[in-house]
């Protein structure tokens, strides 16, 4: 019987170390961060920190191997979801070990991928590599890709220009080239309230919101209808939903607000922002009919966030460095949102693998197993070793 994988003991130390800590997106992640800092520091690696603008979170960028000519990302996000009403049967945050798993927020999503890399910085900062190893870990991924921007804007500033990235999100080891966009915005309507015997005398917000709701429901039809596939996703066309609808306060009060969410997870081929611009233009059109009844009464839209949709290619030279480092035979695409696309957008050749599955990611019980995390020791290890990208 072949003997089950499991990573060494050190990495598995400091991965549950980083989901012992609570990180979910609304706390400070400046203990992890400062953490990595120190370890990081201990092999005399300054490390670079960019702040929110409330000062309590931070991303860290690290370059182990200065000098080098230009270098590799691996890129992480440091907040996880909460587990809020949620059945887990242990603590969230103890990082148990039990049948070959790691359990515990985060440790597939994606605190995994962290500690094995900080597991291996002494190994890349002594690399014969004639490339630098660069780790990035950002702040707020989970509530749309907020401080990665930052840290991009940072690295720029800095005159980094790296070779390529790879987002350690959990494909289970298997390179993904692509994934779609996450637009997420919100809607605020005013009306005008009036008795509900008096309706010609009102502008009843729910009523002129349920308007816009039923064009994204209209768009989102025909995305499936008409808009050419994507094979390789799980759904493989542009999507449109409405996630949150309030207004009204009584039966017989013709509502003056209304206001609800919706988002757009266009494919990498589609164009999101000119969604968002036809639904804003069905609302202005609606509009001069309100303001003749009140002249106060209309739309307004506030941008949640806006996470580009990812395309990468299998002919990429990271993607085929990623492929031979992990073992695997094929590439994959993914269904979930990362930060890949604006790493992408910044002129950065991009590939997204990691250890564990998503379908363990935001679940009660989220977990990554040990075999996972030592086949993702095994891509490290071969990364030191790795002398060439192309």
């Amino acid at each position: 019987m072949t003997p089950a994988l499991t990573p060494s003991p050190r990495a598995l130390q400091l991965i549950q170390t980083l989901v012992q800590m609570n990180t979910v997106s609304h706390n400070s992640n400046l203990a992890l961060i400062h953490f990595v800092r120190d370890e990081l520091q201990k092999l005399g690696v300054a490390s670079r920190l960019t702040t929110s603008a409330d000062k309590t979170k931070a991303n860290l960028f690290a370059t182990l191997g200065e000098g080098k000519p230009a270098g590799i990302i691996l890129s992480g996000h440091t907040d996880t979801v909460p587990w809020d009403g949620q059945d887990w049967t242990g603590d969230p945050l103890s990082a148990a070990i039990q049948d070959g798993r790691l359990y515990g927020r985060g440790s597939c999503d994606m605190k995994g991928f962290i500690g094995m890399a900080l597991a291996h910085a002494g190994d890349f900062l002594n690399s014969a590599a004639p490339f630098a190893v660069h780790l990035a870990l950002s702040y707020d991924e989970e509530v749309g890709c907020l401080g990665v921007k930052e840290l991009i804007a940072d690295m720029k500033d800095a005159g980094i220009a790296p070779l390529a990235c790879i987002v350690g999100e959990p494909t289970s080891m298997v390179p993904a080239t692509a994934h779609k966009g996450v637009y997420r915005y919100k809607c605020c309507v005013r009306g005008k309230e009036a008795h509900s015997s008096l309706t010609p005398q009102s502008v009843n917000a729910i009523e002129m919101a349920a308007r816009v709701v039923g064009k994204l429901r209209d768009m989102a039809e025909g995305f499936e209808a008409n808009e050419p596939r994507y094979e390789g996703f799980d759904v493989p066309f542009s999507t449109a939903s409405v996630g949150q609808f309030h207004g009204g306060i009584a039966d017989n009060v013709v509502p003056r607000d209304a206001e609800f969410r919706y988002e757009f997870r266009n494919l990498p081929t589609a164009d999101a922002v000119s969604m968002q611009k036809e639904v804003v233009a069905f609302s202005e059109r609606a509009q001069p009919a309100m303001k003749k009844i009140a002249p106060e009464a209309g739309f307004s839209f506030e941008t949640i966030c806006e996470v580009p949709a990812f395309l990468g290619s299998a002919g990429d030279a990271v993607t085929r460095l990623a492929q031979r480092l992990a073992g695997a035979q094929r590439t994959t695409l993914v269904a979930f949102g990362t930060e890949a696309g604006l790493f992408k957008s910044a002129g950065i050749p991009t590939v997204v693998c990691g250890p564990g599955s998503i379908n363990q990611a935001h679940q009660p019980d989220e977990y990554v197993s040990l075999e996972q995390l030592a086949r993702c020791e095994d891509f490290m290890r071969g990364l030191v070793a790795t002398r060439a990208i192309a």
